[in-house]
């Protein structure tokens, strides 16, 4: 899964932006996911749920990858 997320804050911690992108079903299982070390923020294995997640940044993890781009003006 290939997926663009535009980010309408300033950030978005790690594991909602899991649950809105549908890598996981619930924020609970996006924090096993992330604790498991199954998830990369910038090419670096992320452990931290709440992770701040900024413009620019692309997670990836097994089977997808989300860029996280501004909101279309």
């Amino acid at each position: 899964m290939n997926e663009t997320f535009e980010l309408e804050t300033e950030y978005i911690p790690l594991c909602d932006l899991l649950k809105y992108c549908g890598v996981a079903d619930t924020g609970g299982q996006a924090k096993h996911f992330i604790a498991d070390g199954n998830v990369m923020v910038d090419g670096e294995i992320e452990l931290r749920k709440t992770c701040k997640i900024r413009t620019g940044q692309v997670v990836t993890g097994d089977g997808f990858e989300i860029r996280v781009v501004a909101p279309a003006s």
